[in-house]
This record gives structure tokens, C-alpha cells and sequence, in this order.
């Protein structure tokens, strides 16, 4: 079963791939402001064949080498970081700074290269300091201030989808280390507290989880509550068949970002329930050959980056999908390779890239054959 892993995975990412380019051009025509109808598909299509083009150069990349420089990395994905905080360079987009200007790519999130560059600062910390994992200060400390920097640096960008899904991720990978118990549990308890706190002192997002929880309400179907109250209406105006390929309502400009935050229930409405759970399906391969990949990886250095890239794939994906369906409040995070987004697309490619390559360095232990052949020999003593 091992050898059909980056099959499996392959598989399923070029399908929300191709699922993701064909719903963007069924809705992006129909965004307002925007001229050219397929200026959105074409832009995604030249990403995703970057992003496949760079995926193909890192599965080919030994993993080794970005362990030797990790720390230059995380130097690296924090500057960037910094950079959204810096007048004239960050692009600020409906109050929130989560892009630079970038030439040639116009906009470009940092975050989406920061997710990946922690996860492998902590699988690099974690490789080097395999026998002091238990103990408190090179087995916790450390790896938190690794992983709380650029988390903190994305919370305060007003991004906090992502902080949560790059939080959920470190904490996967701590925990697959080997971290003990007895320190997580109480950080967890106390990042919830602390981000309870942070949201309740920000009237735009506590507005949010009022909306959430009062959707019936007209007035928040008019405001705050309008992209999910939309997105209920599409999964319902979709039923089980859908209403077919091109034929939705929702996104003729009744719901917001129809074809980036919320392009899940437009796949609802047009494709039916069928084409959800197709979705999810891929997404729950994407999870199930993630973890096959580290269990069957050779060092800790290739175990732990695994969990961390598929972490960092299906946990926004659950996000996302748990907010369109009104079962999280609403929070700004795009649906992995479906989404409109060439910054996701193309480094979401590579953290596949990267996963492929280390499941082709992993190597199965071959018991060795221990049975005794019954055949009698002979031979002459002298």
C-alpha cells in the first residue's frame, strides 16, 4: 500500500485542481469590476502551472538540504512577514494587511510561504534535538518561540484564519515530536483564552460571531451574516444533483467572493451534494496519504515536516469548508486549490512537492528472511 501513496495524493490534488479552474471560470465571470470574463481563470491557470512546475523541481529535492539551512529560512519567511507591516510596501485590502507588492506577481501574501517555512524550522529544530524533546526549554520552549513568532506576525495582520490553521499545524507536529502533554495542554488552553480576549475587543469580529449565531435574523442577513446566509441557500438551492454546471444564482453578485473565500457552496449549488462530498473525499486522501508519508519516512526530520505540510493543507481546508457551512463563525481563508489565489495555489503545489519527495527517500524495512532450508549437505572430511 505504501508504494501507491504519491499516487493516491497526486491524484487527489489534481482533481480539486482542475475542479478549482473549472468552478472559477463558471463564477469569476460575473465579479464586478472586471472587464476581461476569464481574467481570473487565466491568471489561476499560469499559477497552477507554476505551481506544478515547482512542485515537480522540490519532489526531486532532498530534504536534507533544507534541513542544513532552516534557520535562514524562518529568517527569511519572518522579514517577509515584517514587510506587510511596512507603509508603501504592504497592499492593504478591506482593512486588513496581508499582501505586498511584489513586481511581476502584483500582490503577494507572505503567509503562504511562512506556513511551510515553520513547518520546516520545527521539523529542523526538532531532527537536531532528537534526545532533549522531553525536557522543557529545548523541548517546548524553543520550538514555541519557532513557531509563535510568525504566527504572531500573521495574527497581527488581522489574518486570523490563517494564524489558527498555522497554531493547529504546530501543534500537530509538537506533538507528533514527542512534546509532552503536560506543557501543550496548558498553552492550548491558554492561546484559546488569550484569542477569546482578542476577538472580543474587536467589534468587526465579535459583530462576526453574533451574525453567526443569529443567522436567521434579517438583520444580519443584510450585513455581517450575508455571505453565509448565502452560502446556506446555495448548498440548498443545490440539493443532491445540483442544478448543473454553470446554472447557479448565488454568485451573480448575491454572495461575496464567490470565487475565492466562498467557491465551496457555489460547488454545492452547481454540482449538488455529490460534488461536496467528492471535495471532502479528496481532501480526507490528502490527510490519510499525508500521515502514510510520515509514517513510512526514514529520520524524525522527514516524519515531522510531513505531518507539518499536511497539516498545513487540511486544516484550512476544514476551515474553510466548516465556515461556508455555517458551522464556524466567518473568517477569510481561502479552500486549498480551489480557491482563487495564485499565492496559495502555487505554494500549497509545493508543500505537495515536498511531501512527494519525501515518500520517494522513504524506505521500508525489509525483514530479512530467517527460514532454515531442509535440504542435507555432505561433505568429506580429509
Amino acid at each position: 500500500m505504501a508504494r501507491y501513496l504519491n499516487i493516491a495524493l497526486c491524484m487527489a490534488v489534481a482533481t480539486l485542481v482542475v475542479l478549482g479552474l473549472v468552478m472559477l471560470a463558471s463564477t469569476s465571470a460575473w465579479v464586478k469590476g472586471v472587464e476581461d470574463p476569464y481574467y481570473f481563470f487565466v491568471r489561476q491557470s499560469w499559477m497552477a502551472v507554476a505551481g506544478v512546475i515547482g512542485a515537480m523541481l522540490l519532489a526531486v529535492l532532498d530534504p536534507s538540504h533544507l534541513r542544513r539551512f532552516w534557520p535562514w529560512l524562518l529568517l527569511a519567511g519572518c522579514l517577509l512577514l515584517a514587510l506587510c507591516y511596512v507603509p508603501g510596501v504592504a497592499a492593504d485590502l478591506n482593512g486588513e494587511r496581508r499582501w505586498i507588492n511584489f513586481p511581476v506577481v502584483n500582490r503577494f501574501q507572505p503567509s503562504e510561504v511562512a506556513k511551510a517555512i515553520t513547518m520546516i524550522a520545527l521539523a529542523g529544530w526538532f531532527a537536531r534535538w532528537q534526545t532533549e524533546i522531553p525536557t522543557f526549554f529545548k523541548g517546548f520552549v524553543v520550538p514555541s518561540i519557532l513557531l509563535g513568532i510568525p504566527l504572531c506576525l500573521i495574527l497581527f495582520e488581522t489574518d486570523m484564519g490563517t494564524a489558527v490553521g498555522l497554531g493547529a499545524a504546530g501543534f500537530a507536529v509538537l506533538f507528533t515530536a514527542g512534546v509532552r502533554l503536560l506543557y501543550l495542554v496548558p498553552t492550548v488552553l491558554t492561546g484559546c483564552t488569550a484569542f477569546y480576549f482578542l476577538v472580543r475587543s474587536n467589534e468587526n469580529r465579535w459583530t462576526r460571531i453574533e451574525a453567526w449565531m443569529n443567522l436567521e435574523d434579517p438583520v444580519h442577513q443584510m450585513n455581517k451574516g450575508l455571505q453565509q446566509w448565502r452560502a446556506l441557500l446555495a448548498f440548498g438551492n443545490g440539493g443532491v444533483k445540483g442544478q448543473g454546471l454553470g446554472n447557479g444564482f448565488e454568485k451573480f453578485g448575491h454572495m461575496p467572493y464567490a470565487h475565492t473565500d466562498f467557491i465551496f457552496p457555489n460547488i454545492g449549488e452547481e454540482l449538488g451534494l455529490w460534488g461536496t462530498l467528492g471535495t471532502v473525499l479528496c481532501y480526507v486522501v490528502i490527510a490519510v496519504a499525508g500521515i502514510g508519508v510520515a509514517m513510512y519516512s526514514r529520520n524524525v526530520f522527514n516524519r515531522c515536516l510531513a505531518i507539518g505540510l499536511t497539516a498545513v493543507i487540511v486544516v484550512p481546508a476544514m476551515i474553510n469548508i466548516a465556515v461556508t457551512t455555517a458551522v464556524l463563525p466567518n473568517t477569510g481563508l481561502p479552500l486549498p486549490f480551489v480557491s482563487y489565489g495564485g499565492t496559495n495555489l502555487v505554494f500549497t503545489l509545493a508543500s505537495v512537492g515536498l511531501l512527494c519527495g519525501i515518500h520517494r527517500r522513504s524506505r521500508l524495512e525489509v525483514k530479512p528472511d530467517r527460514t532454515f532450508s531442509i535440504e542435507k549437505t555432505y561433505e568429506v572430511r580429509l
